[in-house]
């Protein structure tokens, strides 16, 4: 990827992975789907079962070769979410209730202005946590020891 595209890479992003979305441009126009991935390098979204190619694959070591079907990502401006009240493509924006939690809201012309529910997906880790320490984390004591006095401005002398 270019310079060029790295300046226009979307920085608030408002689909997630999980979100129905309906395909609003391209040859699956009108069609409604599952994002299943999102490559926020390239702006895309792979949506479940939608934007369906051909793939040549070569046979290798361990695997088939032949043609294959596969998703092709679509950019993220060719896909908007269903509003969960009316089911009609809407745009996302962004409230806070009055517990100060930030939820996402349908809005634009025809939308219920309801909460669109983050997707359960995004709950489940595609990596694990690390439950042990491993040996390269610092010890508590270390990272809680006092190595500067603000009232000299200088360092705490080694003991």
């Amino acid at each position: 990827m270019g310079w060029k595209a790295a300046e226009k890479l979307i920085r608030h992003w408002k689909v997630v992975r999980g979100d129905n979305v309906m395909i609003i441009r391209g040859k699956d126009k009108g069609e409604t789907g599952t994002i299943k991935r999102v490559i926020r390098s390239q702006n895309r979204v792979i949506v479940e079962g939608k934007n369906l190619v051909k793939k040549h694959i070569k046979q290798g070591q361990g695997h088939e070769g032949g043609i294959f079907t596969v998703e092709a990502p679509i950019h993220a401006s060719n896909v908007q979410v269903l509003d969960p009240v009316t089911g009609k493509p809407c745009k996302i924006g962004h409230k806070y209730l009055e517990d100060g939690t930030k939820v996402r809201v349908s809005r634009g012309i025809g939308s219920s202005g309801s909460i669109i529910p983050r997707p359960e997906i995004l709950m489940i880790r595609t990596t694990p946590r690390p439950t042990v320490l491993g040996p390269k984390d610092t010890p508590m004591d270390l990272v809680l020891e006092k190595t500067y006095d603000a009232k000299t401005g200088r360092g705490m002398p080694e003991l």
